[in-house]
C-alpha cells in the first residue's frame, strides 16, 4: 500500500512525497482511511510508529473541508508536553504546506502574548497542552464551540502527569457532535474508561504492541555499583559507535548531575527536563538534531518530545520501576523498525526492576560479563531469584558479582521565547473550488489576515 491509496487530498499526497515518504506505516494505513471516513478511532501505538502523521493528515483534511473565508477553530489536538506539541505543529507545517489553513501551538513556559495574538487572528487547527489551554479558555481567548475534530495524543502520559482532570474539563466544553481520535501507547483501566467516555462507535487500531521494540533493538545490561555508574557511562560513551545517544534518568536533578559529569569529561552533552526553561530545552533539542550535541540526558516526560532519527544508543542510567517505560525508552533507537542498541546500568537496588522488565518482554537481557566497573564483591547481597517468563525460577547470571518551520507572509517564527505559530501560503481560488467540501460549493474569496 502507498499513500496514494489512502484517499488523501492531492495537496496532502504531494506534501507527503515532498517529505520523502511513499509507503504508510501500519498505524497510518490502519488509521487514515477510517479517520477520513469520519469514524472515531482508538489507536494504541508507541511513539516512533508514525502515529503523528496518522492523525495530522486526517486533521488537515477535515479542517480544510470545514474551512471558509473566516478562520474558525475546527480541530483541537491535545498533547501532554511542550516538546511534543511543538513536534506536532511542525508536522502540520510539513504536511499542510499546500493548503490554505492556519494552525498554531500554545503551551506554558513561554510568553503568552504571541500565542494570544495568533488566536485573535484566527486559526483552523490548534495544538495545545492542557494547562495553557485551560487558562486561555477561562480568559475567553479560546472557544471550542466550532470544533469538529478532537485529537487526544499520549493519553497514558496525560494520566502519568496528572492531567486527566484537566482533559475532562476541556472535553466537557467540546460539542457533542464531533469526531474523536484517541491515541495512547498503553491502555490501563483509567485510560480505557476515559476513551469510552469520549468516543462513539470507535474503530480500535492496535499496532506495535508494547514489547515490539525488543525485536529490533540489541539490549545489554551492565551490573555495577551505584556510585560507579557515572564513570562507567563515560567509559562507554567514549566508544566510536556511540554517535547520538539518549541517556535516561529517573529524576530531574539526576539528569543535571549526569550531564555535569559528562560535560567535565569532555562530552558534548545537554540535559532536558521539566525544570529547564523552554528556550534551554529548545536549544538542547535543536543541538541534538543538528549533531552539535551528541548526548542528551533526559527524564521520561521530557523525552516524549524527542523526535530524532538515527539515535544509535539509548542508555538507561537508572532503570525505571515501570517495565513499560523501559520499552518506550529503548524504542527511541528502534524507530520505524530500524535497529539500535539499548544499554542498562543496573545496581543492586534496581535488580527487581530488571526482573519485571524481562518478564514483560518475555526474554532475558544479555549481560556484559567482563568490564572494568563490576560490582564490588561482598558489597551487596545477592538478589532473589528472578521469575522466568515461562514460570521457572532462575538466578540471574550476574547475581553473585556483579505556527513555525515554514516561511509565511508574516515571516517565519520560532518555537521558543515567543511561542510558535505557522501560516501557510494562501491557495489560489481554483484550488479552493477543486477541493472544498461539496456543501461549501465552489470557490470563495481568500480570507483577509
Amino acid at each position: 500500500m502507498e499513500f496514494k491509496d489512502l484517499g488523501l487530498l492531492p495537496e496532502l499526497e504531494r506534501a507527503v512525497r515532498d517529505a520523502g515518504y511513499s509507503r504508510p506505516t501500519p498505524i497510518q494505513a490502519a488509521t487514515i482511511p477510517v479517520a477520513l471516513a469520519g469514524q472515531d478511532v482508538i489507536g494504541c501505538a508507541q511513539t516512533g510508529t508514525g502515529k503523528t502523521a496518522a492523525f495530522c493528515l486526517p486533521a488537515l483534511a477535515r479542517a480544510y473541508a470545514s474551512s471558509s473565508n473566516e478562520a474558525a477553530l475546527h480541530t483541537l489536538i491535545l498533547t501532554p508536553t511542550r516538546e511534543l506539541a511543538a513536534q506536532i505543529n511542525e508536522s502540520l507545517t510539513t504536511y499542510g504546506k499546500h493548503l490554505d489553513l492556519w494552525h498554531t501551538v500554545i503551551f506554558g513556559g513561554v510568553n503568552e502574548k504571541p500565542q494570544i495574538s495568533e488566536l485573535k487572528r484566527g486559526v483552523d487547527i490548534l495544538v495545545a497542552t492542557p494547562g495553557r489551554l485551560l487558562d486561555l479558555m477561562q480568559r475567553g481567548f479560546v472557544k471550542l464551540d466550532s470544533v469538529k475534530l478532537f485529537v487526544l495524543d499520549e493519553a497514558d502520559r496525560m494520566l502519568d502527569m496528572g492531567f486527566i482532570h484537566d482533559v475532562k474539563r476541556i472535553t466537557q466544553k467540546l460539542p457533542r457532535e464531533r469526531q474523536t481520535l484517541f491515541f495512547s501507547a498503553t491502555m490501563p483501566t483509567p485510560i480505557r474508561k476515559l476513551a469510552s467516555s469520549l468516543v462513539r462507535d470507535a474503530k480500535m487500531v492496535a499496532v506495535d504492541p508494547v514489547s515490539s521494540a525488543v525485536e529490533v533493538v540489541a539490549q545489554k545490561v551492565y551490573f555495577t555499583d551505584k556510585d560507579r555508574k557515572r564513570d562507567l557511562l563515560v567509559n562507554l560513551l567514549r566508544g566510536e559507535e556511540f554517535r547520538r545517544v539518549v541517556v535516561f534518568t529517573r529524576t530531574k536533578h539526576g539528569s543535571d548531575r549526569v550531564a555535569r559529569h559528562l560535560d567535565k569529561a569532555g562530552m558534548k552533552v545537554a540535559a532536558i527536563h521539566g525544570n529547564k526553561a523552554q528556550n534551554a530545552r529548545t536549544r538542547a533539542l535543536d543541538g541534538f538534531k543538528s549533531g552539535e550535541i551528541t548526548v542528551l540526558v533526559a527524564t521520561d516526560i521530557a523525552a516524549r518530545g524527542i523526535d530524532v532519527d538515527d539515535i544509535s544508543h539509548v542508555v538507561n542510567f537508572e532503570l525505571p520501576n515501570v517495565p513499560e517505560t523501559y520499552v518506550h525508552r529503548i524504542g527511541r533507537t528502534g524507530r520505524a523498525g530500524k535497529g539500535g542498541t539499548a544499554i542498562a546500568l543496573c545496581d543492586d537496588e534496581e535488580r527487581s526492576f530488571l526482573q519485571g522488565i524481562e518478564r514483560l518482554m518475555g526474554k532475558r537481557i544479555d549481560v556484559v560479563q567482563e568490564h572494568g566497573f563490576l560490582p564490588t564483591p561482598g558489597r551487596s547481597p545477592a538478589p532473589a531469584a528472578a521469575q522466568q517468563p515461562g514460570g521457572q525460577r532462575r538466578q540471574h547470571p550476574q547475581a553473585s558479582g556483579g505556527g513555525q518551520g515554514r516561511k509565511a507572509e508574516r515571516g517565519p517564527s520560532r518555537f521558543g521565547a515567543r511561542g510558535a505559530s505557522s501560516k501557510p501560503t494562501r491557495r489560489p481560488a481554483h484550488a479552493a473550488a477543486r477541493h472544498r467540501a461539496p456543501e461549501h460549493g465552489g470557490p470563495s474569496a481568500l480570507r483577509p489576515r
